[in-house]
C-alpha cells in the first residue's frame, strides 16, 4: 500500500476500550506455525504464560525533556538491530472476527501497523504486529522473544521522521488472560508495542500466547 491510498482512508483513532476489545478477543495471528524444532526464542523470565501485569519487569528509559512528539504518520519500515529485523510496514485493519489483522502469511519479512491506532512517535502506545513463523519456517519476528532491554527499535514514518524508541520490557502473556490495560494504556509517553505468538505450541491451536516487546520513544529524526 502507498502512502496516497494509504491516506486516504480513515485516521480516527479506536477508542482505547474497543482497541481492547479486539486484543483480548485473542491476537492469534499464526494459528498454524511450522512446528520448528524448539520453538522460536521465549523470553527467560516468561518461560510460563502466566505472567501477571505486576509481575513485568519493566524500568522504563526517561526520554529527553526537549523530544518532539511527533505528528500522525502511516509507516513505511521497522528495524531492531539487535535480533537483524529490517521489514517494510504495510497497514492492516480489522478482520471479519473485528480482530486486528495479521500481514500476509506468505510474506516472511512483513510487518503490519494498526492503521486505526496511534501513530509511532504519537503519544500513547502504537502497535506493530508480524508472524513468527508461516509454513515455510521462521517469518520476521521469529526472534522477538529474545529482544533485551536497552535494545532501539527504529520505525520509519512515510512523512521522513524516524521514531526511536529504547526497549523496557519483554513478556510473554496468555491469549486467555491478555492484559489489555497494561499493554495498551496511554503511559503519557509516545510507546511502542511490537508482538507475535509465542508460548506454548500445538498443531491444532496453534500458539498460545502472545510475545510483547515494550518500548518508549527516547529520540527522533
Amino acid at each position: 500500500m502507498t502512502e496516497d491510498e494509504s491516506e486516504q482512508r480513515p485516521r480516527r483513532r479506536s477508542p482505547w476500550g474497543v482497541l481492547a476489545l479486539v486484543m483480548l478477543s485473542g491476537l492469534a495471528m499464526m494459528r498454524n506455525g511450522a512446528n520448528i524444532e524448539g520453538g522460536p526464542p521465549q523470553p527467560a523470565a516468561a518461560a510460563a504464560v502466566a505472567v501477571r501485569p505486576d509481575q513485568l519487569t519493566a524500568n522504563p528509559p526517561t526520554p529527553p525533556s526537549d523530544m518532539e512528539v511527533l505528528d500522525h504518520s502511516s509507516v513505511q519500515r521497522i528495524r531492531i538491530p539487535s535480533i537483524s529485523v529490517d521489514a517494510p510496514v504495510m497497514t492492516v485493519g480489522l478482520d471479519a472476527q473485528g480482530w486486528i489483522d495479521a500481514p500476509p502469511p506468505q510474506d516472511r519479512n512483513l510487518a503490519g501497523w494498526y492503521l486505526n491506532g496511534i501513530s509511532p512517535g504519537q503519544q500513547g502506545s502504537s502497535v506493530i504486529v508480524g508472524h513468527v513463523d508461516n509454513a515455510q519456517g521462521p517469518a520476521v519476528f521469529f526472534g522477538l522473544g529474545s529482544t533485551k532491554p536497552g535494545s532501539r527499535i527504529e520505525v520509519e514514518r512515510y512523512d521522513g521522521r524516524t521514531a526511536v524508541f529504547e526497549v523496557y520490557g519483554v513478556e510473554v502473556f496468555s491469549k486467555e488472560s491478555f492484559p489489555g490495560a497494561r499493554v495498551y494504556g496511554d503511559t503519557g509517553h509516545p510507546e511502542l508495542r511490537v508482538i507475535t505468538c509465542g508460548g506454548g505450541y500445538s498443531k491444532d491451536k496453534g500458539y498460545d500466547g502472545n510475545v510483547v516487546v515494550f518500548a518508549r520513544m527516547v529520540a527522533s529524526r
